[in-house]
């Protein structure tokens, strides 16, 4: 299947209600487990991801396949080895080729069974859970902050607690931070020095929560409102003070000039001029690389991005992915030790972007029908991983969403 996207002006006037963050909602989703009791919330996601996670939460079987929800896979790792019981965990091709020895092998330090199915450091898994007692351990977070998160959930549900060192140059720093602030508010207290965080022995206790939209989600409409002329356009279900570190997109955006004003539970995006400041250090916020890259390529700002050394552990190898794609556009993406490169003058016609069975991809392609007469996007059924709404609202900002196979 493919879509034909066309948006006839460069006019961005409307509201959209963002789904909840499937980041915060997953994370609910174990901590209620834990819990052993549902949590009042308001907003959880509506993505695939979250859906898929529900229901293997919910069922009774022993075999469970997170598809290509990789933070489901990774949080259900660690929540089946706490819980007793034997269990297999599989996933897509893609989620076979995700290492995720560096989850399994602290896990099995602190006593669980786990055995690779297939292939060593890839799942599929087979969990024996039960065993465990806490204690301490180190865990890699250079690859991705979800193994330490997927720990820090199950700690206070351990007899001794657990004190974990975090190991290697902290990558995606905001969502170790979003998980402790989860779980504060849900009666967990913890102490942190450093890479070294404990958290004692506790119960978690019962708390309503609204769950706030999706800033990674918001990345790609501002996105549109750097290629709109005079912009106006509201965005539901924001916060200022947020959970999320994708909410640093507000702050990196303008630099293209995109402002932002908050509201009670949303934000409005206008134009004003440039800062001129095109150097991102994206550490902290890896999956805002794909609306930025785009974002330049169609502005024809050169420009340098550091902290992305594990772009090729998402859901596709996305470095090279968006080289290839932006090299369509008379864009090139270079790599240069630690630093990525974006230099060219884009070329506005008609393009086929492929996505790579990566929902972001898709999603930060596609306001590039703001520039060209139309693009074409194939599988672009993949923005179901996060975001299944994002077509309807393209329509209700006057894009033409057609599908053509």
């Amino acid at each position: 299947m493919t879509y034909r996207i066309r948006k006839e002006n460069k006019k961005l006037r409307g509201e959209i209600q963002l789904s909840g963050s499937k980041s915060i909602s997953n994370r609910v989703l174990i901590i209620q487990a834990l819990m052993g009791r549902d949590i009042d919330k308001k907003n959880v996601s509506d993505s695939n991801d979250t859906k898929v996670l529900t229901q293997l939460l919910k069922s009774g079987e022993r075999i469970f396949d997170a598809h290509d929800a990789g933070t489901a896979f990774r949080f259900l790792t660690a929540y089946f080895a706490f819980n007793e019981g034997e269990w297999i965990l599989t996933g897509s091709d893609r989620m076979k080729q995700r290492p995720v020895g560096d989850l399994v092998d602290p896990l099995g330090e602190l006593g669980a069974k786990i055995e690779y199915i297939e292939k060593a450091n890839f799942p599929p898994l087979k969990i024996s859970g039960g065993r465990m007692q806490g204690g301490r351990v180190a865990v890699r977070s250079d690859i991705s902050s979800q193994f330490a998160s997927a720990l820090l959930m199950i700690a206070p549900c351990l007899k001794n607690g657990l004190t974990l060192q975090l190991t290697g140059e902290v990558v995606s720093q905001p969502y170790i931070e979003m998980t402790l602030s989860l779980m504060k508010h849900f009666g967990i207290d913890h102490t942190r020095n450093e890479q070294t965080i404990h958290i004692p022995h506790q119960q978690y206790h019962s708390n309503k929560i609204f769950i706030e939209s999706d800033w990674s989600a918001a990345s790609y409409y501002y996105e549109m409102a750097a290629f709109a002329d005079e912009p106006e356009l509201t965005l539901s279900g924001l916060l200022q003070n947020s959970f999320q570190g994708d909410s640093a997109i507000a702050t990196l955006m303008e630099s293209f000039g995109v402002m932002t004003t908050y509201k009670e539970e949303k934000i409005l995006l206008t134009k004003s001029p440039s800062k001129n400041n095109f150097r991102f250090n994206l550490k902290d916020q890896p999956d805002l690389a794909p609306a930025l890259f785009v974002t330049c390529a169609g502005l024809s700002q050169e420009a340098t991005f550091t902290g992305l050394e594990h772009l090729q552990y998402k859901e596709s190898h996305r470095e090279e992915a968006l080289q290839k794609e932006l090299a369509k556009c008379g864009i090139a993406v270079t790599r240069s030790g630690d630093t990525i490169m974006i230099d060219g003058k884009f070329i506005s016609r008609p393009y086929t972007f492929s996505t790579y069975l990566d929902h972001r991809m898709a999603m930060a392609f596609s306001p590039l029908a703001m520039l060209c007469s139309e693009i074409i996007i194939d599988d672009p059924l993949v923005v179901k991983k996060s975001y299944p709404q994002f077509w309807d609202h393209l329509q209700i900002l006057g894009f033409d969403v057609e599908e053509i196979e």
